[in-house]
């Protein structure tokens, strides 16, 4: 396997009169450190090996970019941004004065591709957080957040698997308050969750890198902060009680926030993509509504029973502010509050329920209702060749995988036939968006 954490400069210039295939740049999700240790070796099937040399082309170079995994989505962009341009991480001023951080976070002198630029763009998949962070990436170069060289067409194509793009329901089940979030309360999964990371980022300077919080804005490690301060974070964390951290951004109302400030937005030259996992079922007939429960197909599955289980029984009346869809879903009623109240009797479909273990359905298809956006929902994966779908820019095109929780595809690599069938099919719709894109030019 060649997963490289560093470019060769010479290797990324193709032979003139030869097509250069753009890196692939791979973001993690929530508390994902691991890069290719769990991700295996996929990219035999990614490149089709047994093609390559009767093609004539090159092994697609495959990075992974570090970024927070704890962190909020806006930190987790710059990081991503700086991961690959190299240089000094630069949160901005003013969501650094807002957040209460540090403006500045780790200077990496080398960046992944120092050269990416709209005339060398590159392909980014993201999991779960990694989705939503590259979207947010992208909403951040769409406003030159980066300078006058930033721009969205920087970013050829965006791959998601279980991305939380409008939220998830567990969140509120692991500990974030439902009337009152950021809040967490006492005692719950949550709560623990945020005491083990000031411990680890106190720790920082002797752990692993698999274990590194990416929290030096916030000097948090015993470098900077003393035992009392850890012992305070500890009692309440002023991170995880934050709207500055992953389990604010995954809740309902931030999801709401960003998509009011017009994120999410297509980008006419962008190719999207989004493969969504579902382990539920329809409770049986009879039941009189459109609540899901878990069903076990293979040890994946079997790992999220129970939060699975949780999601498809959740009661989205106890959110306040009640969420924009259980609003849209009132039939023009302009009272939030009953709104929140009436949200079970309220036409919601079932891809409210249905999920993957941790993201319900309609969060992963894309960010925006579809009614706002630009969507082509196919067929479950199974059923059809997915090589023979062309590409089309400034659109979404969801995939359905059946059967498959959260971790069904993507970190664990266990070899599976679905597992093998992802990374070939991922492959040969880079290589088609590139003859695409070169056919346009």
């Amino acid at each position: 396997m060649t997963v490289a954490t560093h470019y060769d400069q010479a290797s990324l210039h193709i032979a003139e009169g030869h097509d250069e295939e753009a890196p692939l740049v791979i973001v993690e999700g929530f508390l994902g450190s691991t890069g290719s240790i769990l991700w295996g070796k996929f990219e035999d099937y990614l490149n089709g090996d047994g093609e390559i040399v009767k093609e004539g082309r090159r092994r697609r170079k495959v990075v992974f970019a570090r970024v927070g995994p704890v962190s909020s989505l806006h930190d987790r962009a710059c990081e991503l941004y700086y991961a690959v341009k190299g240089g000094q991480v630069d949160y901005g001023e003013e969501h650094a004065r807002l957040h209460v951080h540090g403006r500045h976070g780790r200077s990496l002198l080398q960046g992944l591709y120092p050269e990416w630029s709209v005339a060398k763009p590159l392909h980014l998949l993201g999991h779960s957080m990694g989705g939503a962070t590259i979207v947010k990436l992208q909403d951040l170069l769409k406003h030159k957040y980066f300078g006058e060289g930033s721009h969205p067409d920087m970013i050829l194509s965006i791959s998601t698997i279980s991305a939380p793009f409008r939220g998830t329901q567990l969140v509120y089940s692991l500990g974030e308050r439902t009337d009152a979030a950021p809040l967490v309360r006492p005692l719950s999964v949550g709560s623990l969750l945020a005491k083990v990371v000031h411990v680890a980022s106190y720790l920082a300077p002797l752990m692993p890198p698999a274990l590194d919080m990416l929290s030096d804005s916030r000097n948090l490690s015993f470098r900077h902060a003393s035992v009392l301060t850890l012992f305070r974070q500890l009692w309440k964390s002023d991170w995880a009680e934050s709207r500055d951290a992953t389990p604010f951004d995954v809740t309902f109302e931030a999801a709401d926030e960003r998509e009011a400030n017009g994120e999410g937005v297509l980008c006419p030259q962008t190719y999207y993509r989004s493969h969504v996992a579902c382990m539920t079922e329809r409770e049986p007939a009879g039941s009189g509504n459109d609540l899901h429960v878990p069903s076990c197909k293979d040890a994946f599955t079997y790992a999220l029973y129970l939060s699975s289980g949780v999601m498809g029984q959740f009661d989205f009346s106890t959110l306040r502010p009640a969420p924009s869809f259980a609003i849209a879903s009132s039939h023009g009623r302009d009272d939030v509050e009953q709104a929140g109240e009436r949200a079970q009797e309220l036409a919601l479909g079932e891809e409210y329920w249905a999920n993957d273990g941790v993201v319900p359905i309609f969060s992963q298809w894309h960010p925006l209702p579809c009614q706002d956006t630009k969507c082509r929902h196919l067929s479950d994966t199974s059923a059809r060749d997915l090589t023979n779908v062309a590409p089309e820019p400034g659109i979404w095109h969801v995939y359905h995988e059946r059967d498959a929780s959260h971790i069904s595809v993507v970190p664990f690599w266990m070899a599976t036939e679905r597992q093998c069938a992802f990374w070939k099919d991922l492959g040969c719709w880079l290589r088609s968006i590139e003859r695409h894109r070169r056919q346009r030019v």
